[in-house]
């Protein structure tokens, strides 16, 4: 059996004191869900040794064993489908059915990793079409990168690490893996999961521990070839002044907005953007933050709109019935109470919602915001919207732009020409049309503009950023 974690670590650091631990503590209530390693300096580097050796093993891996490797952690995760979102919903912040959800998604993204695998082929090269090269010919194939530091949030603590380890595998790299140090738990699990496979040790590597303590030595080590961080605009500033030269995948979150046209169908735009907004607390780098809906339809939009925000039942995350849970800790939530009472302190107008209990955030429905308001240009991360009335498109279109994000947008209406006009002349990544914002799936491009990142992530998109275009060119001349 492949060694664990703890076992590729030096002998006299095997066993780690309880000052050495994580409390992993449940949002919720502050109860105590697992303890983690809180690993040491010497500790991570040790485990930078280990990965550099597993590049190189993870680049020999044939493409069948790859996709064997990732069809069988698939596999074991369905098996183990219930336990791991049981783990989803007590040290993070989902409610159960928001985390079997999240597990599904996870299982589709490690199988679609390994389909990939497959896919991952080059081109030749018509070298003979300069002339004096008559003689030659070649190709090129991607190449793996080598080791790969993947840094991941609290929000979505099971899918977005698949979406880091799922492509660095079938793309033959090694992985250093760093959760969020509030939601390590459901990453270890899944990383035992690739232990019990046939994969080499030293490929698959698990740090866990706080950032500002150890980040600063992953993301600057010149042994580590590329990083992939989903997190904060701040820590990601902080990481490309680190960096060095290497390659940079980088989700910064985002301020989206969604424009609903006079023609749109508005009980459609109802259930994406109430869902968009609310779903997993706001905690979402997609959630429905600004929504501009034209003067014919205003009025209905907003009066609904508040109607099902009051309805959403907030509560303990493991209940069935619960269709919203806690911010991730009071400080988060704190951070969105500030936000809120600034803009109506800046005469916005509360609609609904407000009101803050622990880490709880009611749903809460903002107008009347001006443009100097914290929440009109940055992300607020938790259960608030905000309704803009508009007369004309181009005025929408300027004020959803009107932010230093650009992730992805969403537009309702059902006329296809005006759905080309408006989607060409948002600025960001993604464009869902009649859809929210927050609509994806894990295998499209992934990514956005502006102060909302760098690089993208979606399998097929993930793999190409962890790959090197390597050219060879054969000279035939006899």
């Amino acid at each position: 059996m492949p060694a664990t974690q703890s076992q590729i670590l030096p002998t006299n650091e095997n066993e780690v004191s309880a000052q050495a631990k994580i409390k992993v503590l449940d949002p919720q209530d502050g109860s105590l869900v697992s303890m983690v390693a809180n690993n040491s300096v010497s500790e991570v580097e040790y485990i930078i040794k280990t990965a550099v050796i597993g590049a190189q093993k993870a680049k020999e891996l044939s493409t069948n064993m790859r996709m064997l490797v990732l069809n069988e952690v698939a596999d074991n995760l369905q098996n183990k489908k219930e336990l791991f979102a049981q783990m989803i919903a007590r040290e993070g912040i989902k409610t159960i059915n928001e985390a079997r959800k999240e597990v599904s998604r996870s299982i589709d993204t490690i199988r679609i990793s390994a389909e990939e695998a497959r896919r991952l082929t080059g081109e030749t090269i018509a070298f003979d079409q300069a002339q004096g090269s008559e003689n030659r010919f070649g190709y090129y194939r991607r190449i793996p990168l080598g080791v790969i530091a993947a840094i991941t949030p609290f929000n979505d603590p099971l899918n977005l690490v698949a979406h880091k380890i799922g492509p660095a595998i079938a793309a033959g790299n090694s992985v250093i893996l760093m959760p969020h140090h509030e939601t390590p738990t459901v990453a270890k699990m899944l990383v035992e999961l690739f232990n019990n496979t046939a994969l080499p040790h030293g490929v698959l590597n698990l740090v866990t521990g706080y950032g500002a303590a150890i980040g600063d030595i992953i993301v600057s080590d010149p042994r580590v070839n590329m990083i992939s961080f989903t997190g904060g605009r701040k820590v990601g500033e902080r990481i490309l002044g680190l960096a060095g030269l290497k390659k940079i995948s980088m989700e910064l979150g985002s301020n989206c907005p969604v424009i609903i046209m006079n023609d749109a169908n508005l009980e459609m735009a109802m259930e994406a953007c109430v869902s968009g907004a609310f779903s997993a607390a706001g905690q979402n780098c997609l959630h429905v933050q600004r929504i501009f809906i034209q003067d014919a339809q205003f009025e209905q939009f907003a009066k609904e709109f508040c109607n099902r925000a009051k309805s959403i039942l907030m509560g303990d995350k493991l209940s069935e019935h619960t269709q919203m849970g806690p911010m991730i800790n009071e400080n988060a939530a704190r951070k969105v109470e500030s936000m809120v009472q600034d803009a109506i302190e800046k005469n916005a107008t509360l609609l609904s919602g407000g009101n803050r209990e622990g880490n709880f955030f009611q749903p809460t429905v903002l107008s009347n915001v001006s443009n100097d308001c914290l929440i009109a240009k940055e992300e607020v991360f938790g259960p608030v919207t905000v309704l803009y009335r508009f007369s004309d498109k181009a005025e929408a279109i300027t004020q959803a732009n009107n932010v230093d994000f650009g992730l992805q947008a969403g537009v309702f209406t059902n006329n296809l020409a005006l759905a080309f006009e408006i989607a060409d002349a948002i600025e960001c990544g993604g464009v869902m049309i009649n859809d929210s914002s927050d609509y994806r799936i894990d295998a499209m491009p992934f990514g956005g503009v502006k102060g909302s990142g760098v690089g993208r992530e979606g399998v097929m998109s993930a793999i190409k950023e962890m790959t090197d275009i390597k050219t060879y060119c054969f000279n035939l001349r006899k």
